[in-house]
């Protein structure tokens, strides 16, 4: 592919790795940084890979309202009940049911950073489905940064199936955003 755009989101989140040991077993914060990357071989009739601003809404919005000022667990933390009984925003990993956003995560049980990166490759192609855009864009690169010396990357793979239910929740999430 020769033609690539970049959009970059910053949020807030706490998580915790029960399942490593060393002090990410405890529940702490971030400031974290995503890199979504959409790449095509050519551009489309516009001339664009995909239109920013559209990319950006949707792609913020999923995160500011899922994601930032919220906690990520594993949905077998003992916390995560704990914490949304005390209105507390929290985004479950590994997740088996219908809900749209946590299907996202539902083959991924702990919200690493790694995690995060395919959970948000996956939604930003879902997204990307329901945009105008050029023929075959795709998400080709995700970066999520943790901390300044912290970060992990995702590459899709090309022409691979879509991992995780991928058309089935952009069906879903059309439906959900009215359209």
């Amino acid at each position: 592919m020769s033609h690539h755009i970049c959009v970059r989101h910053n949020f807030e989140t706490a998580h915790r790795l029960p399942h490593l040991s060393g002090k990410c077993m405890n529940l702490h914060g971030h400031s974290w940084w995503a890199e979504i990357t959409v790449s095509a071989a050519e551009l489309s009739h516009d001339q664009t890979v995909v239109e920013f601003g559209a990319l950006k809404r949707a792609l913020r919005a999923f995160i500011d309202d899922q994601l930032d000022h919220g906690a990520m667990l594993g949905a077998e933390d003992p916390l995560a009940p704990l914490l949304a009984a005390h209105g507390c925003k929290v985004f479950l990993f590994g997740q088996r049911d219908l809900d749209l956003a946590t299907s996202y995560t539902e083959d991924l049980p702990h919200p690493t950073v790694e995690a995060v990166a395919v959970m948000l490759g996956r939604v930003a192609q879902a997204l990307l489905a329901d945009l105008p855009c050029a023929v075959g864009a795709s998400i080709s690169h995700v970066k999520v940064v943790e901390t300044h010396v912290n970060s992990a990357e995702f590459r899709p793979v090309a022409d691979g199936p879509p991992s995780g239910g991928v058309a089935l929740r952009r069906a879903s999430l059309a439906s959900k955003n009215g359209e």
